[in-house]
Order: structure tokens, then C-alpha cells, then sequence
């Protein structure tokens, strides 16, 4: 069967245009004006409506296995689509751990079976595993995740040698959680001194401070740079950092990237008293002046990548105290929504969305033939309403854990339709509830 969205306003490579577009069992086919045929076909008018490139959200962690009561592969892939996301690329902090080649095939077995959109999963690091690091293929794997901060049980990486020794040997790129861990708690010794077990959330970002991030940060790109190795830094948080990366050449030619989150682009520290643990994540939300400054650094490419670090929790988890809340939340079913309300506010384009959020993280970690709505590519594309406004609420929400941060929170643009691999998998509230994605495939050599 073939699809023809016809009429929308196409989304690609930095500028808008209207054409019709034919999609062929898995792929785009052609971009253009699309003749009437009396072939069996899906058409679809998407007059006033905006089509983009499917999102390919670098970081995600989807709970399986071993988290499932928080979610699974299946839920939150689900709740991807609804939200636009085509492609996730998995951390490996589950339970077990994914440090093996072994553990890390058991989870892309089970991605076949029961994820709704295209996948891929990193090598998680320990001390001691470099050999396994050493076997990851860069052709079928996204890259290698080292967390330079607490919070994540045996990867906390703290050898220096072993350190070194995954910068210099990764044979792909090398993805990091940077937060100095002595740092972080001596703040949380000092605190909890004053305030015990239940230290106010407002503090969170006092405690695993700015000056903890750039400590951590700054020491990874050093070592990048010695090393030679190809760095990612994740979910940026602090104004500080942004001096680490730059915006001198283009995307292709980086060695050392950077990624920045929706809720550090969207919330500040100014919304704990509000919104408290549901805004809890680590790096912590700091200061609006942060935040700004995370802005301005997406407007001039030197943060290269929008992603969402989804980090599901049960309610009940949230409602401990501050050492028992455990960090992180649900975003995949609106981060390109809460992007296009900073279209809707005159603070980007629907270009840029395109560009962070499909186009740069393909060039980024070298995806094959997606991120681009081009003739050839994989058609993952997710079709938008601008001016169709909804608010947030727990009855509209896919994801297992219940809650949203944003909960009451109405954005103008909403998710019509969502493509993976020419399917559409998700339309108004209704999914394919039998399709699967892929394993997503990298154009990169074997060393």
C-alpha cells in the first residue's frame, strides 16, 4: 500500500516547503507533486499542516527490564510515537545493567518483539569492562554511555585509568552523564546537617551545584582531547559549560557535542515551589539565567542536540523524601510539542526543531538513512497541526508511570500523525497497536 500526504508544509535541511509527498512500503519514495494514480492508497490532505522529520531521541531510558512497574520497551515507545519520537537510542542502567554484549542483545530481542519505534542501545561502562567495550560494533550499536556522577549503582566510573582507558579505546562514540560525584556530596552532607532527610527541592540545584557540572564536564573534554576520543555530553545544564563547546564548524566535523534537554530549556529553579520531585532530575534544573543561556546556545549551534532524558518514576516514588525521591521523569509524548511552543513564542523556528531534533542527531551519531525527509530515506516523518490547542492532563497521558510535569500545560501545536518505516503507527488518539520498529543501523566503519 502507498501513502500520499499531499499539501503539507515539508519541514527539512532549513526551510519550508509545500509539496506532496509518496511514501512506498518502507520509504519515501518521492518528493513533489504526486500524480493522481489508481493504485491502492492512503491520502491524506495536510493542508495547514506542518511535516517533519520523526524526532531521534538520543537518550531515553525505557526501564527494561528489570523497572518495568516504572515502564517498559513497549509503553513508552508507545508513548514516543504519540508524541512524534520515531527513533530512541536507550541508556543502560536498567536491571541488570547493560555492560555486556550479551545483555545489551538480549534487550535489542526484546525491542523487536514490543517497541513501536525504531531503536538503538548503548553500552553501559564500569571500571572493569573495557573488553566488552572494546567488542561494541559500531555499525549496529549507538555508542557508549560513562556516568562521571552518582546515582547509578556499579557504571559510576571513578578509576581514573579505567577512564582514560574507555576514552582511548571506545571504538565508537563516547556519551557522558557529567556531575562531579565528591562534590556532590559533600553539598548533600551540608544540607542534610541542616534540613535531615527531608531537605526542601529548591536545594536540589544547590546540591548537585553548577560548579559541580562544569568540574565534571571540562575534565571530560580535556580527556577527549588528549585522547582523541569523540565526545557527547549530555543534558547540559549550566551557562558555565556552554564555554566548553563550539560553533566555528559545522556538526560533521565535531569531535566534542553537546546535547541539552526540554526540561532544562523550559523549566528553572523557580518552578520547585510549584511543580517540587516532579522536576527532580539530575543535572539539576538551575537557574533561569541558565536557562537563557541553554537558549541562546541552541540558536547558535553550540549545543547541537535537543533530546529528552525520559526517566520514568510511580507516583509513589516521587511523594519520598528528598533522598528516597529518585530523580528524573516522563517527556517523550511532548518534547516536540513544548519545542513548537517556543516556535509559537518567536524564540525558534520550525527549522531549528527539525535541525536539533531529526537532522543533527542523525549527523551526529551517523543514523542510516533517517533524520532527513529525503527520497530514499526510511519514512519517519510526524505530521503536525500548528494552531490546535490542548492542554495536558493525566487522561490524555500514555505514559505507565501516570504523571507529567507538564500536567495543565496547554500547547498550541499538536501531533496528527506519526510514520516509522512508512507506517502510520499513531493517528488522533489511535494506535497500530501491532506494528515494530527496527534496529537502528549506523554508517560508520569497523575499526
Amino acid at each position: 500500500m502507498e501513502t500520499v500526504i499531499r499539501n503539507a508544509g515539508i519541514v527539512n535541511e532549513g526551510k519550508v516547503e509545500h509539496a506532496d509527498l509518496l511514501i512506498r512500503n518502507e520509504h519515501i519514495e518521492r518528493i513533489g507533486r504526486i500524480p493522481d494514480s489508481p493504485a491502492r492508497r492512503l491520502e491524506i490532505d495536510a493542508q495547514g499542516m506542518l511535516l517533519f522529520p520523526g524526532a531521534i531521541d538520543d537518550q531515553v531510558h525505557f526501564r527494561e527490564p528489570g523497572l518495568t512497574h516504572k515502564g517498559d520497551l513497549h509503553s513508552e515507545s508507545r508513548a514516543a510515537v504519540a508524541g512524534g519520537i520515531t527513533s530512541y537510542m536507550e541508556m543502560p542502567n536498567t536491571v541488570p545493567s547493560a555492560v555486556t554484549i550479551q545483555k545489551l542483545e538480549e534487550k535489542y530481542s526484546r525491542a523487536a518483539q514490543v517497541s513501536m519505534a525504531n531503536y538503538s542501545f548503548f553500552m553501559g561502562t564500569t571500571n572493569t569492562n573495557l573488553e566488552e567495550i572494546k567488542r561494541v560494533n559500531p555499525q549496529t550499536m549507538c555508542g557508549v554511555k560513562i556516568f562521571m556522577g552518582s546515582s547509578t549503582g556499579d557504571m559510576l566510573v571513578d578509576d581514573p585509568d579505567a577512564l582514560e582507558a574507555v576514552f582511548r579505546h571506545s571504538p565508537t562514540i563516547i556519551t557522558t552523564h557529567c556531575e562531579d560525584d565528591p562534590m556532590i556530596k559533600l553539598n548533600a552532607a551540608k544540607y542534610r546537617e541542616q534540613y535531615g532527610e527531608d531537605i526542601p527541592l529548591e536545594f536540589h540545584p544547590l546540591i548537585r551545584s553548577a560548579e559541580s557540572c562544569y568540574k565534571s564536564s571540562s575534565f571530560a573534554v580535556d580527556l577527549a582531547k588528549r585522547t582523541n576520543a569523540r565526545l557527547h555530553i549530555l543534558h547540559i545544564s549550566t551557562a558555565k559549560e556552554l564555554e566548553l563547546f563550539r560553533n566555528d564548524i559545522p556538526l560533521k566535523d565535531k569531535r566534542i557535542t553537546a546535547e541539552a534537554c526540554i526540561h532544562h530549556l523550559w523549566f528553572s529553579d523557580e518552578d520547585y515551589a510549584a511543580k517540587g520531585s516532579f522536576i527532580k532530575w539530575n543535572p539539576a534544573i538551575k537557574t533561569n539565567a541558565d536557562r537563557e543561556a541553554i537558549r541562546a546556545a541552541l540558536l547558535d549551534g553550540r549545543i547541537d542536540v535537543v533530546a529528552t532524558d525520559h526517566a520514568p518514576h510511580t507516583l509513589e516514588e516521587k511523594a519520598g523524601t528528598y533522598f528516597k525521591c529518585p530523580s528524573g521523569g516522563p517527556l517523550v509524548q511532548h518534547s516536540i510539542v513544548a519545542m513548537l511552543e517556543f516556535v509559537q513564542q518567536g524564540l525558534m523556528t520550525p527549522a531549528l526543531v527539525a535541525e536539533k531534533m531529526a537532522h543533527a542527531p542523525a549527523t551526529l551519531f551517523e543514523v542510516k538513512d533517517r533524520g532527513f525527509i529525503r527520497e530514499g530515506y526510511f519514512a519517519d516523518l510526524v505530521l503536525v497541526h500548528m494552531n490546535s490547542p490542548w492542554t495536558v492532563s493525566r487522561n490524555s497521558l500514555y505514559y505507565k508511570c501516570g504523571w507529567s510535569p507538564f500536567e495543565g500545560t496547554t500547547f498550541r501545536a499538536a501531533v496528527d500523525s506519526t510514520f516509522v518505516n512508512g507506517t502510520r503507527v499513531y493517528h488522533r488518539g489511535k494506535f497500530e497497536e501491532e506494528f515494530r520498529g527496527k534496529r537502528l543501523e549506523f554508517n560508520r566503519s569497523r575499526a
